[in-house]
This record gives C-alpha cells, structure tokens and sequence, in this order.
C-alpha cells in the first residue's frame, strides 16, 4: 500500500478501514477497525509523548500493518510534519542530515541495523522519540540503547488495540520491565494468568489477550504468550523465557520451537542460522537447565519471520514437523 491509497481508503465515506493482523500465529487475517478509534488511539499517544502541531514524525513501516497506518494517523489528529521513506532495514540511509525527528517508530530489526552505521546511529539518536514494537527486544540491543541522550519506548499492543495501549521506558533514570497503561485502560487478568484489557476508546469490551503476564498496580510484566508454552513430560516451559536466556550466548539469528514426541508429548527443539550445530548445542547444555535443553537442533538457512519481523512461530512449527524425524536424546 502506498502513502496515497492510505489517503484515499481514510478520506472515503466509510467510517471503516480495512487492516492485517501480524500474521506471528498463522497467516495474517484481515480486521475493519473504525477510523474514530484510530484517532482515538493517535490522541492518547500524542497527549502521553507531548507532541505538538508541526513536530516531525518518520514513517518507514509498511503500510499494510496497523503500525504504518497508526504513525499516518498521528500526523493526522496531530497535524505532525510525516517524513515517508521506503520500508527498509536502513530507515535513516535515505535521509540528510536534516532537523531532528520528534517521533521514529520501528521495528527491533530496524533499530538494530541503524545502529551498525555511525551516520544512522547518530541521526536516531537525534530523535526525542523513539518507539520500539513489534517484536522482542534483545537485552544486547536493550543495553546499547541506554546511552541515548532522548526518550526511548518499548511498545504494548496489538492490531485489535489499534497499535500499543502501554509503554514501557527502555533508557533513562525510567528505565523499567514494567509496562504502564495509558490513563484510559484498564488491566486484569483471568484464570490462566493472561492479561485482559479495558480499553474503550479504541476496543469494544475488554480484549482478553494470550499474554501471560504478572500484574503490580497498574503495570504489567510479560511472561510470555499462552500458546508459546511447550508441555514437555508434564513440565510447562515457556519458549520466550528460554530464548531469552539464550540471547547473549547465541551471535546467530535462533528460534525456540516444538515437536511431537512419542514419550514426552512434545520437546524443545531449536532452529539456527548457525551451521555449528555441536557449538550450539555445546552453549545450551552449558546455559540451560536440563528441562529446558533442546532435544534437537536444525540448521536453517534463514528463520521464518513475518512481514513485521516477528517470529512466524506457526511456519517454525511446520518446518519442524516437516524436516525433524530424529530426536537426539
């Protein structure tokens, strides 16, 4: 979708648009969301980060996915200055040294490739803020962005919730694992641990999520995703928490996956970029607990990701089932 054709569907008759969800589960489905709620949603963050009429904003995220759409529409409600670059890794590469932004949002991918090049780096780094989503944020690159001089946000949200309804601050005497709502959202959550949301400025009814989560006033910690949990021989183990324990250990791009197995009922397994598969294997009997290691491990040419960078976990899970037959035991 192009800048225009966005124009053109918002300025049509129809109270509705049309926009896709991730597709990190399954293949992406579409949604009509209202365009009042998308304002709504474009308010809320404007009011919370400050901006004003005539501020500059970068939109480098493709605009099929409510990500785009939302930066669009907080020029909109907002009536920011929107710089538009073609949806790339290098979202600065294209750009001079101009006046700074006051609003960049981007994928972790897109974050991580900018800070690779000195002259990106330095014109992110610019920015007063800076809003992550998408997709988890490495404790490396979590880290590296710590010396930034501006406001740098980890994003809650999801298409359902028209972009992120929580921040989280990732540099800065704010600094936090918590994600605080915005004034208008209401948090729970139900029996199974996940997290439920209120928020009816931009959903109708609460939205009960796959979150787990852990809840201290109104903030929330994620766990993980409920149906990112492996039950391995009666032992729950959640596939974020072990990957996560495997970020600082593994340089290549990785991904926690499951398998059928005739014992336990289903088994870790891990997918790497990395042709070293006894290196690897080496790191996680080293690192993990014994419950946690992999049982296999695949060497994959590249990852299955999404259009938005996220783990396609569903398409993991097909490759596994389709590649794996031996479990190493």
């Amino acid at each position: 979708m192009t800048l225009q054709d966005f124009f053109d569907d918002w300025n049509s008759p129809s109270p509705t648009l049309t926009v896709y969800t991730s597709g990190s589960t399954g293949s992406p489905k579409p949604m009509e969301v209202e365009k009042q709620k998308m304002l709504n949603s474009a308010r809320i963050t404007c009011d919370f980060l400050g901006l004003q009429p005539g501020d500059r904003a970068l939109l480098c995220m493709p605009l099929d996915y409510i990500a785009g759409k939302m930066m669009v529409v907080r020029s909109i409600e907002r009536k920011l200055q929107l710089v538009s670059v073609e949806p790339s890794g290098h979202p600065f590469a294209t750009l001079g040294d101009e006046k700074p932004f006051d609003l960049v949002a981007m994928v972790p991918m897109q974050v991580y490739n900018t800070l690779q090049v000195e002259r990106e780096r330095r014109l992110l780094m610019q920015s007063r803020h800076l809003i992550i989503g998408g997709g988890a944020i490495d404790a490396s690159l979590e880290q590296e962005l710590q010396a930034f001089p501006n406001a740098v946000w980890s994003t809650y949200g999801m298409t359902e919730t028209l972009s992120h309804i929580a921040l989280r601050r990732l540099n800065g005497e704010e600094a936090s694992h918590w994600y605080t709502p915005f004034n208008s959202v209401t948090i729970s959550r139900n029996v199974e641990g996940c997290l439920v949301i209120d928020a009816p400025l931009v959903h109708d009814g609460p939205l009960v999520t796959n979150d787990r989560v852990e809840i201290s006033g109104n903030r929330f910690c994620i766990l993980g995703r409920k149906d990112n949990v492996i039950c391995s021989g009666g032992i729950k183990i959640q596939i974020e928490e072990v990957e996560e324990r495997l970020r600082r250990y593994l340089a290549e791009p990785f991904m926690v996956s499951r398998q059928k197995d005739a014992k336990f009922g289903e088994v870790v397994v891990l997918l790497t970029e990395n042709g070293n598969l006894e290196a690897v294997r080496a790191i996680c009997q080293h690192v993990l607990p014994k419950y946690w290691q992999p049982k296999s491990y695949y060497h994959i040419a590249r990852l299955p990701m999404t259009e938005t960078g996220k783990p396609a976990r569903a398409a993991a899970e097909r490759w596994v089932a389709e590649n794996g037959t031996e479990i190493r035991r």
